[in-house]
């Protein structure tokens, strides 16, 4: 039988700064895990201390395993329930195993200190992050607060805003917060000195736009002009439209075929920081500018694979929303994309030429959905005067797949 492992919320402040219940949880452990620095935190015992491994979580079932019959104690930064290793405990070991002692987060800590109300800011981990996570956060008049991956992120942050327009930013660095060597650092981004600090920091900011700063909303529809490459993309107004027919909800997944410059994968995880998209895109040269755009439009963790549907084979988790958009004629690509989507799940598929609309229609007529047709007009100069210039018009055909229960019950009525 497993015993229960409890994990200790343990700040800056160390052993003093613990409850009673916490210090009992510690003390009477026969095993305990924690990183290095976290293991110094409380005094020696008869424990066994056992420092987390490198790589930490492949490691983690084999590790707790082979304690199952001890009395496990887990060190963890601050609340281990807020981007902590709780969260990993939970999903690895489940959540009936796992007892949490709570201890303020630093972002409640750093809220303390500034006056600032926790529940209306967000917060941006950059632990182990790119630092473009932070970009779609960033709008004129903003408050953010950003964890700290190291003793650089500071700067880093602080040449990401100037690049962005955003330098005049107040920035305040709160260093080992709660503890005897707490250190407040305040400034802005354009005079952000490069030297490292201390790496266990949290960077609260309040971001100024200068008019170079561009403002690029989470709603879908971003301008044209915010993607590099060659142009293959699906446009602005269509855009729009299609997030919309896609639906996007946090925690979902969307498979983006023929991702182009990557518009539709890309604002379907701006939407949303919990949304995951995953961009199907044979050309070499667009994989690339897929990756570029994502990285400079703050969602990197945005995935780029091959040609597809060859390439859903690799792919173990089944989408919530699909989007065709290129590639919709190739032979097998629409029933591969329906027989990857979830039970419940909504397909979207843009047509632009006649062969790829009467597709479309061949599969409305089988599954049902919404049609619609769009046909955009931009105005563009023409001599000293201003024309009506048409895009060309996009067939789009959305979907819901039935259901296992909607399934039945279509057939008992027949």
């Amino acid at each position: 039988m497993s015993l229960p492992v409890t994990v200790v919320g343990i700040g800056a402040d160390g052993w003093d700064g613990l409850s009673p219940r916490a210090q009992r949880a510690v003390t009477d452990a026969e095993v305990l895990m924690g990183s290095t620095r976290q293991l110094g935190l409380v005094p020696e015992s008869a424990a066994r201390r056992v420092p987390w491994p490198t790589p930490m979580v492949p490691a983690l079932p084999a590790l707790f395993d082979e304690h199952r019959e001890r009395r496990v104690c887990v060190l963890a930064s601050g609340d281990p329930m807020f981007h902590g290793v709780g969260v990993t405990l939970c999903r690895v070991l489940g959540p009936d195993r796992v007892r949490v002692i709570a201890h303020p987060s630093s972002v409640s800590l750093a809220c303390a200190r500034l006056g600032w109300p926790l529940h209306e800011v967000p917060t941006v981990s950059l632990v182990n992050r790119p630092v473009a996570t932070l970009t779609p956060e960033l709008r004129d008049g903003a408050r953010v607060l950003v964890l700290g991956n190291d003793q650089h992120t500071p700067a880093v942050v602080a040449d990401l805003l100037r690049e962005g327009g955003f330098g005049g930013s107040r920035m305040v660095l709160l260093e080992q917060l709660g503890g005897p060597a707490e250190r407040v650092h305040d400034g802005t981004a354009d005079a952000w000195p490069p030297e490292a600090g201390d790496p266990l920091n949290v960077i609260a900011l309040e971001v100024r736009g200068s008019g170079a700063a561009r403002r690029l909303t989470r709603n879908p529809g971003l301008p044209d002009a915010a993607y590099r490459g060659d142009g293959q993309m699906t446009k602005h107004e269509v855009r729009a439209l299609t997030l919309s027919a896609l639906a996007p909800a946090p925690g979902e997944l969307l498979w983006d075929v023929g991702g182009g410059s990557g518009t539709i994968g890309i604002e379907w995880m701006r939407s949303h920081p919990r949304c995951r998209a995953v961009a199907f895109e044979r050309e070499p040269s667009r994989v690339a500018q897929i990756q570029d755009n994502a990285s400079a439009l703050g969602v990197p963790a945005l995935a780029v694979r091959g040609s597809a549907p060859e390439a859903f084979d690799g792919e173990a988790a089944g989408p919530d929303a699909i989007f065709v958009g290129g590639g919709v004629t190739q032979d097998g690509m629409l029933d591969a994309c329906w027989a990857r989507l979830r039970p419940g799940g909504r397909m979207v598929v843009n047509a632009v030429t006649a062969e790829s609309e009467s597709l479309v229609l061949q599969w409305h007529s089988r599954h049902g959905g919404d049609l619609r047709k769009f046909q955009v007009y931009r105005g563009e100069p023409l001599g000293g005067f201003t024309a009506w210039r048409p895009q060309l018009p996009v067939a789009q055909w959305s979907v819901s797949k039935p259901g296992p229960a909607t399934e039945t019950t279509e057939e008992s009525n027949q």
